[in-house]
């Protein structure tokens, strides 16, 4: 018997302002569900405050507590799309045969089509901030962008963006589009033009090859370093340890860290791309904002990790992972000034939600104009890398210390401000 698609994802949402709301998932599992639920999440804006996952391989039942940030209104139709998208992650139930098991490799995902959003615009302090705002709520999820401005104050926006709802080739979506950005930046617009293209397009996008030695070097350092907590811009200390003496067969992780945007994904996306099984876990948020993690976990040839080399990997990993999930420093591009952000991309190839956003946030705050911006993907080490290059207009901006703008943008990307 199959269970009802409603009961897939539940949503109580919470009665009182400050008390979180409750979503329970309990469906098919899949290696890496935890992760790509989060990852929702996140790009939602919201926090996860407690959490508990329960499977036994083939079926789980999640359950996270989640608050939104204090001036985010939430209506019905939000959360109604919030439930959408966490089922459309979920692995299918027949109601024929029972549960159906995931497996990957029958299921490649489908690419999703890529369109270039060109526009052109007068420029205005925040104005890279508003458009972005405006794509993510429409769920247009930017890949790539380009952005240059003109000597006489034009702006020509460049955005690679797919489709989460995968209507973007339709003449009413894009029309919702023009009128969603008229609407924020009404006469700043010149020009709009949605367009599909191909992956011939999107390559010969791709930014610059060179990469300053600042971010390759800070990204180095902390890849290699055994003392991670000498890393410029980290976050607290963070305590990994493994235990194979509690259960006979799953490794425990237990995790003591302090709080940040995106904790849990981060833990969740690590794992993934390990192939590492959660089987029971347990997470929350105690006074301090210092979190408790405990994974009961095993590999996926359903065995406990044993292996000294291949847990101090993990480990270390993880730690790496909870200590500086993205990297921010602000350096000189000749006799310019240059913000870099990167974070990792997973496996799967999904990069981490709002970095731009929270980017242009950070810039907006600080009354700081970019003069051009690019996101373009890296191969560093042995490792993807999502990097963003923000060239700022030093015009605008000579009155703000570069360290303020590296902790502005660092402590929004964390959440903690």
């Amino acid at each position: 018997m199959g269970i009802l698609h409603d009961d897939v994802v539940i949503i109580r949402q919470s009665e009182n302002e400050g008390e979180p709301s409750v979503i329970t998932v309990n469906c098919p599992d899949k290696t890496g569900l935890g992760c790509d639920l989060c990852r929702i999440l996140l790009f939602f804006g919201l926090s996860i405050v407690r959490g508990d996952v329960s499977t036994d391989g083939k079926w789980c039942y999640i359950v996270f507590w989640v608050v939104c940030k204090p001036a985010t209104r939430w209506d019905c139709s939000r959360w109604e799309l919030l439930k959408k998208r966490l089922i459309g992650t979920c692995p299918t139930c027949s109601s024929a045969s029972g549960i159906s098991y995931y497996r990957s490799e029958l299921q490649p995902p489908k690419p999703s089509d890529v369109f270039l959003l060109k526009l052109c615009c007068y420029d205005r302090k925040g104005l890279l901030h508003d458009v972005t705002e405006v794509l993510c709520s429409l769920e247009l999820n930017i890949k790539k962008v380009k952005v240059s401005t003109t000597p006489d104050g034009k702006v020509m926006d460049l955005f690679f963006v797919t489709d989460t709802r995968e209507q973007l080739h339709t003449k009413m979506r894009q029309e919702e589009t023009y009128k969603a950005l008229e609407d924020v930046m009404q006469d700043a617009v010149i020009s709009c033009n949605i367009e599909k293209v191909g992956p011939e397009i999107t390559a010969c996008s791709q930014a610059s090859p060179f990469l300053p030695s600042a971010i390759t070097e800070d990204i180095f350092q902390l890849e290699m370093s055994s003392e991670l907590s000498t890393v410029s811009l980290t976050s607290n200390n963070v305590s990994v340890t493994m235990d194979n003496s509690l259960s006979p067969a799953h490794t425990l992780v237990q995790i003591v860290c302090q709080d940040h945007k995106g904790l849990l994904y981060d833990i969740m996306r690590t794992l993934k791309d390990y192939n590492i099984q959660i089987s029971y876990g347990r997470f929350y948020i105690k006074q301090g904002r210092k979190c408790e993690i405990d994974l009961f976990i095993m590999q996926a040839d359903g065995k406990k990790i044993v292996d000294p080399s291949k847990q101090s990997a993990l480990s270390s990993r993880l730690q790496m992972e909870l200590l500086q999930p993205l990297r921010v420093a602000v350096v000189s591009r000749g006799p310019d000034t240059e913000l870099l952000v990167s974070n990792p991309v997973e496996l799967s190839s999904k990069g981490r939600p709002l970095v731009f956003y929270d980017i242009t946030l950070a810039l907006k705050t600080l009354n700081t104009c970019i003069f051009s911006a690019e996101i373009a993907r890296h191969m560093i080490g042995d490792r993807e890398w999502e990097v963003y290059r923000v060239l700022l207009d030093e015009g605008a901006s000579v009155s703000v210390p570069r360290r303020k703008v590296e902790e502005r943008v660092w402590k929004l990307l964390m959440g903690w401000e």
